[in-house]
């Protein structure tokens, strides 16, 4: 099994909890696919030559209702579904919105995990049905201390958009440092990571680091392949950049201070 495939793998048993099992398990495979792009190519080669490539065949599988285990605790408290206030949030999306867990919907586990326990308000991963196809928001804020730790004492506010350590850079990375001391990032991703399941369509990325050093991260994605799915990818993310942007800048996505 490839490094790629454990991390999506690590990705998806871990979904539903702060930013890190989502965004930093990217991070890192984006690492791992930039080292080995160049083999990866040449076994894509040969093996058409040989004969002996083969796209694995697509099935949709049925979209299932909401499990008891996502957004429970927002009901149980008398709020809306988490789902259900994020929609209020996308005025201009053409589709609907569904919470949903990695843990069931890649890895089919099933019951889902317990629900984990979640920093934001909206944190946690949602399919988005549009225009005949299936993509995700995933959302994630972490408090200062967990980006201290993730970072390994790196400045919080480094600039992505100009990557070191002789990391490829970012496709249509933008930064914008906006009042308040927060910082806005957003770039583009083609998610090639070569072979492994699941095999991640194109996104949005965007990332707000807060003055208090906390970040919110969202990946706004067309969606994956893999021999089950629950829809093809979307043509485009589910989101438009300047939408991704206005989201972000929501209050509503973070902890109340």
């Amino acid at each position: 099994m490839s490094d790629v495939r454990e991390l999506l793998g690590k990705a998806a048993d871990e979904a539903g909890r702060p930013v890190i099992s989502t965004e930093a398990v990217f991070a890192k495979a984006a690492r791992v696919r930039w080292r080995r792009r160049a083999a990866v190519t040449a076994t894509a080669v040969c093996a058409v030559a040989a004969g002996a490539f083969v796209v694995p065949q697509l099935t949709s599988g049925p979209a299932s209702p909401r499990t008891s285990s996502v957004g429970s605790l927002a009901q149980e408290s008398g709020e809306s579904p988490r789902d259900v206030r994020l929609l209020k949030l996308l005025p201009h999306l053409t589709g609907t919105v569904e919470e949903v867990s990695f843990a069931d919907i890649i890895k089919h586990v099933s019951p889902p995990p317990p629900e984990p326990a979640r920093t934001g308000p909206l944190d946690g991963q949602y399919e988005i049905r549009q225009d005949g196809g299936v993509g995700y928001l995933t959302i994630d804020v972490m408090d200062a201390k967990a980006v201290r730790k993730k970072l390994g004492g790196g400045a919080p506010v480094a600039n992505l958009c100009k990557p070191t350590n002789g990391e490829p850079a970012r496709d249509n990375c933008v930064r914008e440092e906006l009042s308040g001391g927060r910082v806005l990032t957003i770039w583009s991703d083609d998610m090639d990571y070569g072979d492994g399941t699941p095999q991640w369509g194109p996104e949005l990325a965007a990332r707000l680091t807060l003055a208090d050093g906390s970040q919110l991260g969202v990946r706004d994605s067309t969606g994956f392949e893999a021999d089950i799915v629950r829809g093809p990818l979307l043509k485009t993310p589910p989101l438009t950049r300047a939408q991704l942007r206005e989201l972000m800048l929501r209050p509503e996505l973070l902890p109340k201070r």
